[in-house]
């Protein structure tokens, strides 16, 4: 049995998107990781909870075919303020965030960042 659930899980990882634009973020990314370190010899891993690997490849399903987005279907593509879905892809993205986080330094931090030859972690200590 393990073989069929090893399978089942290499072609949900084969059928699950990665966004390029969440590196590191993804969960994509992070689902094929982790069936890599839960079934480290392949077909031949054992499963010592059968059950509960069963459950969480019925989760992951839910969630790759949206099925409570489908079950519960929205009115409208918006949250309260207004955003999109595509509006809140791009703002997650990982350079866009990397580019808010340099915007939140102070103007004497990001300065003394780019023209001091050290570490900013070498000063702090």
């Amino acid at each position: 049995m393990a073989a069929s659930r090893y399978r089942r899980f290499l072609r949900l990882c084969e059928e699950w998107p990665v966004e390029e634009a969440k590196r590191q973020r993804d969960l994509g990314a992070f689902l094929r990781q982790r069936v890599a370190q839960a079934f480290r010899e392949g077909e031949n891993t054992p499963i010592s909870d059968p059950e509960a690997c069963d459950q969480m490849y019925e989760s992951l399903v839910r969630i790759h075919t949206n099925f409570y987005k489908n079950k519960y279907p929205r009115l409208k593509d918006t949250t309260f303020t207004g955003v999109t879905v595509e509006d809140c892809r791009i703002i997650l993205a990982t350079d866009i965030l990397k580019q808010m986080e340099d915007m939140k330094k102070g103007t004497w931090k990001r300065l003394r960042e780019k023209f001091s030859a050290r570490k900013p972690e070498e000063d702090s200590k």
